[in-house]
């Protein structure tokens, strides 16, 4: 196997998914699609010749194909962590849709493997290579401070998830908190930056007695930050919504859509951060920068400011504010109408955030550390919801 660039990608599953994936890296320059394996090998020929690429009879043949540098998955969730660890034990570098693995003893072993090799997995965290979300994480530093409180709501669409979709299945999905939640747990851990305790859940059946389509859970981080994340798979397309909500206590980011594109900021802020807030505008390439993502011509911060909009003395958690000036902060990325270019360019970053690794050997963004952190927590709220109580964390080594 050569580890020269470019390098080459084996995508094992070429259904919908690895396409829109392939085709988002497809022009960096450090990569090169090279061979596709799927159970179906005429989907697998539709991919390959797309690309000039060859078809492997197995999963197991491409990664030991000596061509293939990056082992690409994109299979139903229950396979995931099969196929990383052998691709691992071959020497290849992996690069997997999300979650890591779909059971405790599934992730554990991914986990050892890893640790033993010297080769490079991203899971592909997408809200990690968000600039929105990047923004947002640059304002807690500089003027919104750490959050309080975190919310996710998810009225997600089932329209074309039909009662014999792998969805439903949780042998082979993990279930809507291992399968879809662990972006948001991700997301979660990246905004508020402080270890999960411990993991309360519960879940309801359609009709009381059909799949698993509403779950929620409340994942307590550190000693005094809570986390909510309600998901349901219950609407059609057109009915879906999203928010995701920060809590900073002077300040609250509202966040749309599970691709983040747009982001308000509500925000009570002193002199100093007034300032600050006026030249948000001029440094938007700064502030939603991340390596990969090509911004497009309606990304932009813009920022208003009611100086002395409120006097007097201000208190909040038993602290004393001097926040005088009401600032509303605006990002977007485009709008609803960008939503695909950001998932595109964020698969994108991804990518290129394993290129990155190889190279100069540097950790990625979204490694086998932030996925198994990730997968935990999905798995502890899967626990909890069916022992109906809360589970602990806080011994946990990820």
């Amino acid at each position: 196997m050569s580890t020269a660039i470019p390098l080459g990608l084996g995508i094992v599953g070429a259904g919908r998914f690895a396409t829109f994936l392939i085709d988002a890296v497809a022009d960096l320059p450090d990569v090169e699609i090279r061979a596709v394996s799927d159970r179906d090998r005429e989907t697998a020929t539709v991919l390959a010749k797309r690309y000039d690429g060859w078809v492997c009879d197995s999963w197991q043949e491409l990664v030991r194909d000596p061509d293939v540098d990056v082992v690409v998955i994109a299979t139903p969730p229950a396979s995931h962590a099969e196929i990383a660890g052998a691709a691992l034990a071959t020497g290849r570098h992996v690069f997997s849709e999300k979650p890591a693995a779909t059971t405790t003893a599934d992730l554990a072993a991914l986990v050892a493997t890893a640790a033993a090799s010297e080769c490079v997995v991203v899971v592909d965290h997408v809200l990690r290579y968000n600039p929105l979300l990047a923004g947002v994480g640059r304002l807690e530093r500089e003027v919104l401070g750490p959050p309080h409180r975190f919310l996710f709501e998810n009225d997600a669409s089932d329209e074309d998830l039909r009662d014999d979709h792998w969805f439903w299945d949780e042998e082979r999905s993990g279930g809507i908190f291992v399968e879809h939640g662990v972006h948001f747990f991700d997301a979660a851990a990246m905004l508020l930056g402080r270890p999960v305790t411990s993991v309360q859940a519960t879940s309801v059946r359609r009709h009381g007695a059909g799949p698993v389509d509403l779950v929620s859970a409340t994942v307590q981080h550190g000693a005094d930050v809570l986390a909510t994340h309600t998901h349901s798979f219950t609407h059609a397309h057109r009915c879906e919504r999203q928010l995701m909500r920060l809590d900073h206590g002077a300040a609250e980011t509202r966040v749309d859509g599970w691709i983040p594109v747009e982001a308000v900021v509500d925000l009570w802020t002193d002199d100093d951060g007034a300032a600050l807030c006026e030249g948000l505008p001029a440094r938007t390439a700064e502030l939603l920068a991340v390596d990969g993502f090509r911004l497009g011509p309606a990304a932009r911060v813009t920022v208003e400011i009611h100086r002395d909009a409120a006097g007097g003395r201000a208190r909040g958690r038993g602290q004393d504010l001097s926040v005088p000036h009401h600032v509303g902060i605006g990002l977007t990325l485009g709008g609803p109408a960008a939503k695909r270019e950001v998932y595109a360019e964020s698969v994108r970053a991804a990518m290129a955030d394993l290129v990155r690794a190889v190279v100069t050997g540097a950790a990625p963004r979204s490694g086998i550390a932030e996925a198994a952190t990730a997968t935990t927590v999905a798995l502890a709220a899967t626990r909890a919801a069916e022992l109906g109580h809360s589970v602990d964390l806080s011994g946990d080594p990820s």
